[in-house]
C-alpha cells in the first residue's frame, strides 16, 4: 500500500522526520532528579498540560475510535463528555489536593498514608496490570493503521511489524527526557492529528454531492429500519453493550470511569501532578475536557460522512460523472485508513498519514512514562529496595530501563489485543474503554473506602482489588461460555460492569474495621 505514495507525500513525511529529530533534540532535555524525570519539576504550564491530557485521553483510539462510532452509530458517545464534567469535579475536590498536599510522585502514595504501604505496592501492581492492557490496546488500534500504511492489510505479522516500529520509536523518542518531553511532544503530536482530521473532513464534505442541511436529513434517516445517526442522548434502558452510551450509562458507569480516569490512572494524573499546584491542575483537567468535544465531534463526523459515501451509492452516483460508485472492501475497523489510502489526493494523504503515525507516538509516550513512574516510585524504590537509600541517578536510571521492559510489554499486549478485539468485533471505542474496567473497579472500591471513612484493612484491600477484577473478568463473553450453560450467558455494558465490579469491591473493603481507627 506504501507504493501509492509520491514524490510529495515523500516531501511531507521528510518534513515530519524533521520535526520529530527538531523536537525531540529541543524537549530531551535530560532529567537528572526523579522529580525532574517523572513530575518535570512541577513546573509545566498549564496549557500544555491540558493539551497532554487531551491527548492521552484520545490520541489512537480517537483518531480510528471516532470515526468507526460515526460509520457504525451517532453521536450518543459525545454525551459521555457530562460524565467527564462530573468526574473532574470530584477529583478535583477530593483527590488533587490530597495528592498535592503529600507531594505524591503517584496518585497510590495516598493509600500508603491511609492504610500502610502494602496498600501502595498492592495498588500500583494492579495498575500497572490494567494499563498494560489500557495502553496496549490504544497500541494496537495505531498499528491497524501503520499497517494499514505499510502493507494495506491488517494480517497478523503486518500488525506485529507494526506494534514493533511503533514501540521502538516511542521508546527512543520519550527515554532521556521524562515526563517535560512527553508533556511537549503530545502537545506537538495533538496539533498535527487535529489538523489531519480537519483535512479529511473538510475533504469529505466537498466529495459528497449534499449541501450541509441535505447531510443531515440524510443521516436523520439513514435507512429503512435504521436510527437516526444524529442521536445524542439516549434514553433507552439497555443495559447491553449495545446501549453503552445511553444516558443512564454516562451517569453511572461512566462518571465512575472518569473518576477512575483522571484520579486514580497514574497515566493522566501524572499530567496534573506536573502544575503548580492543586488548583492549576483543575484549570488543566477541565480544560482539556471542554476542548476534548470539538475535537471528538470532528472525528465521530468523519464517520458519519464516511457512512453516506461508501453506503449511499445511490448519493455518490450523483457525484461519480460515469466513475465507479466508492465502495468499501475490508473490515469495520480500518474504514478510516481505507478512505486515507485510496481516497485522499497526494499531499493531505501524507499529512493525515503523519496525524496517524503522531496519534500513534502520542499513545505509546503516555504509557511508557507514567508506568515507569509506578514501577519505580511505588514497586522498586517502595517494595524492592524500602528503606535503602538510593541516588536519584540510579532512580533515574532504573527508570528507562523500566521504561524499556514497559514497552516490550506493551507490544505484547498490543498483540493481544489484536486477536481479543478480532473474536468479539467490539467497535473501537467502546473496547478501549472497556479494557480499563478490570483494574478501575478494585481502585474505586478502596479509594472511596480511603477517602469516605475510616474503614479498611490492608487484607480487605487486597481482597477488593481481587474481587474488583474477577467480576468484570466473569461478565466477558468468552469466560461466561467456560462456566454459564448457553441460556444463561448474558450481555452487559462495560459501564454496568464497572458499576457491578466498583460496589462490591468497596462494600469488601468496608467489610473490615481499621483497629487504629
Amino acid at each position: 500500500m506504501i507504493d501509492q505514495y509520491t514524490a510529495l507525500d515523500v516531501a511531507v513525511f521528510a518534513a515530519y522526520v524533521l520535526v520529530l529529530l527538531t523536537t525531540g533534540y529541543l524537549f530531551n532535555r535530560r532529567a537528572n532528579t526523579t522529580n525532574d524525570y517523572f513530575l518535570g519539576g512541577n513546573s509545566m504550564p498549564i496549557w500544555t498540560v491540558s493539551i497532554s491530557v487531551l491527548a492521552t485521553s484520545q490520541s489512537a483510539a480517537t483518531f480510528l475510535g471516532g470515526p468507526d462510532q460515526g460509520y457504525r452509530g451517532d453521536l450518543t458517545y459525545l454525551a459521555s463528555n457530562i460524565a467527564g464534567l462530573i468526574a473532574a469535579v470530584f477529583v478535583a475536590k477530593f483527590l488533587l489536593p490530597r495528592f498535592y498536599a503529600l507531594k505524591a510522585f503517584t496518585v497510590y502514595e495516598l493509600l500508603s498514608s491511609r492504610f500502610g504501604d502494602n496498600a501502595k505496592y498492592q495498588a500500583g501492581a494492579v495498575y500497572l496490570f490494567g494499563r498494560l492492557f489500557a495502553s496496549g490496546s490504544r497500541l494496537f488500534m495505531a498499528a491497524i493503521a501503520v499497517s494499514m500504511i505499510l502493507f494495506g492489510d491488517v494480517e497478523p505479522l503486518s500488525v506485529i511489524i507494526a506494534i514493533g516500529i511503533i514501540t521502538c520509536v516511542g521508546f527512543a523518542y520519550t527515554v532521556y527526557g521524562g515526563i517535560r518531553t512527553v508533556i511537549y511532544s503530545d502537545v506537538v503530536q495533538c496539533i498535527i492529528y487535529v489538523s489531519a482530521a480537519l483535512l479529511v473532513l473538510g475533504h469529505l464534505v466537498q466529495s459528497i454531492p449534499l449541501t450541509t442541511n441535505e447531510m443531515i436529513d440524510v443521516l436523520q434517516t439513514p435507512g429503512a429500519g435504521q436510527a437516526s445517526k444524529l442521536t445524542f442522548i439516549d434514553f433507552s434502558l439497555d443495559f447491553s453493550s449495545a446501549g453503552v452510551f445511553n444516558i443512564w450509562s454516562i451517569l453511572t458507569g461512566f462518571v465512575l470511569l472518569n473518576i477512575a480516569a483522571f484520579g486514580l490512572d497514574q497515566d493522566v494524573t501524572q499530567r496534573m501532578l506536573t502544575c503548580k499546584n492543586a488548583k492549576s491542575a483543575t484549570k488543566a483537567l477541565v480544560s482539556s475536557i471542554v476542548m476534548g468535544i470539538p475535537i471528538v465531534l470532528v472525528f465521530i463526523c468523519i464517520g458519519l460522512l464516511l457512512f453516506i459515501y461508501y453506503q449511499r451509492p445511490d448519493i455518490m452516483a450523483q457525484a461519480s460523472n460515469g466513475a465507479p460508485v466508492p465502495e468499501f472492501e475490508g473490515q469495520t475497523v480500518t474504514i478510516f485508513m481505507y478512505y486515507v489510502l485510496t481516497t485522499l489526493p497526494n499531499g493531505i494523504k501524507a499529512v493525515v498519514t503523519i496525524g496517524i503515525v503522531a496519534a500513534a507516538l502520542s499513545t505509546l509516550n503516555s504509557g511508557l512514562n507514567s508506568m515507569s513512574s509506578v514501577a519505580v516510585q511505588d514497586i522498586y524504590r517502595g517494595w524492592f529496595k524500602k528503606g535503602a537509600t538510593i541516588s536519584e541517578a540510579k532512580l533515574v536510571t532504573v527508570g528507562r530501563w523500566c521504561m524499556g521492559f514497559v514497552a516490550i510489554a506493551l507490544g505484547s499486549v498490543a498483540l493481544l489485543c489484536y486477536y481479543w478485539q478480532q473474536y468479539t468485533d467490539t467497535p473501537l471505542l467502546a473496547f478501549a474503554l472497556s479494557v480499563m474496567v478490570f483494574s478501575y473497579s478494585g481502585l474505586l472500591g478502596i479509594y472511596f473506602t480511603a477517602l469516605f471513612s475510616e474503614r479498611g484493612t490492608p487484607s480487605s484491600i487486597l481482597a477488593a482489588l481481587i474481587i474488583g477484577f474477577c467480576i468484570p473478568v466473569l461478565m466477558q463473553p468468552y469466560v461466561q461460555s467456560l462456566y454459564l450453560p448457553s441460556h444463561w450467558q448474558f450481555d452487559l455494558a462495560f459501564t454496568w460492569q464497572l458499576v457491578i465490579g466498583t460496589t462490591v469491591s468497596t462494600l469488601v473493603c468496608l467489610s473490615k474495621k481499621n483497629k487504629q481507627s
